[in-house]
């Protein structure tokens, strides 16, 4: 069984992305790891060359401007980047710049993709996710946030990136018949310094909206408020070990009461409804489990 990562990347040292811990936290569970990097204005090309591992092959793109409205730009992009796959890899696992996998999954995706490499039936493999936000140890527990999504892919089935490179599909737009391989996805898009997050959404809202909305929404502080956030819960596990030098270097405080929630009654009722019985209602899955 050969694995093959993929990756892409754009002014990572700007934006302050944990880009070195994504890619070192799925090391183990590669053969190669593909690292596509876009035409980037800080020194990102010297940061991912510093990780001097032989199973990252790096590639270069330019991002294409037009492609601006609702983030299609990185679905491109990680279609690039699928396009250089090792072609006799058997599995594809994508890992997004703010993403770590912790290395106590490690064994279980490893069976998953075993468990499951000559069942012709699934397409991929589903992971929870965890949404760290304002800090390490709050996590997002409401709506906004998306509960599963696929990150390991098989070689050859004419999947691409869909939309905003959130999930995949099928080339005709068909959902992927998916296992959830028990594991699951850190996500720390939400945690940096309050001013270098405020950069990111600067930087990421150009993608996906024009100068009008720049200017009215985003534009207008140095600094990120994470105090309007609707429902978070305190995080009582651990970290991935490849996050810990960036945990212990956090260097702004955000204090919150999760016991306050932000919502309205609409709002109110289905975190209750979730929260009571396990169901999200209306929750939009971007894939069929049958495993």
């Amino acid at each position: 069984m050969k694995v093959a990562g993929f990756t892409i990347i754009k002014n990572a040292v700007v934006n302050d992305f944990p880009i070195l811990e994504a890619i070192r936290s799925i090391l183990p569970v590669v053969d190669e790891m593909i690292v596509l990097i876009g035409d980037s204005t800080d020194e990102t090309i010297a940061l991912i060359e510093s990780i001097g591992d032989p199973k990252i092959k790096i590639h270069h793109s330019v991002w294409n401007k037009a492609l601006r409205k609702g983030g299609v730009v990185l679905a491109d992009e990680t279609n690039k980047a699928l396009a250089t796959v090792p072609t006799d890899a058997d599995w594809l696992l994508y890992i997004q710049a703010d993403e770590c996998l912790h290395e106590r999954y490690v064994p279980m995706v490893r069976a998953a993709m075993e468990k499951y490499l000559h069942d012709d039936e699934v397409d991929a493999l589903l992971f929870d996710y965890l949404h760290f936000y304002g800090n390490y140890s709050m996590v997002g527990d409401s709506r906004r946030w998306y509960r599963n999504e696929i990150r390991i892919i098989k070689n050859h089935r004419n999947i691409i990136s869909w939309k905003d490179a959130q999930g995949f599909r099928t080339a005709d737009a068909k959902k992927l018949k998916v296992a959830h391989c028990g594991a699951c996805i850190y996500h720390y898009g939400w945690v940096k310094h309050p001013k270098f997050q405020q950069q990111k959404q600067a930087q990421f809202h150009r993608l996906w909206h024009d100068d009008k909305y720049m200017a009215a929404k985003v534009l207008t502080s140095e600094s990120f408020d994470y105090s309007s956030i609707d429902s978070l819960k305190h995080f009582d596990g651990t970290h991935p070990e490849v996050m810990m030098s960036r945990i212990e270097a956090m260097d702004w405080k955000f204090e919150i009461d999760p016991t306050k929630k932000n919502f309205g009654l609409k709002a109110k009722v289905l975190y209750f409804i979730e929260k009571m019985f396990g169901w999200r209602v209306g929750e939009y899955k971007n894939y069929q489990l049958i495993r």
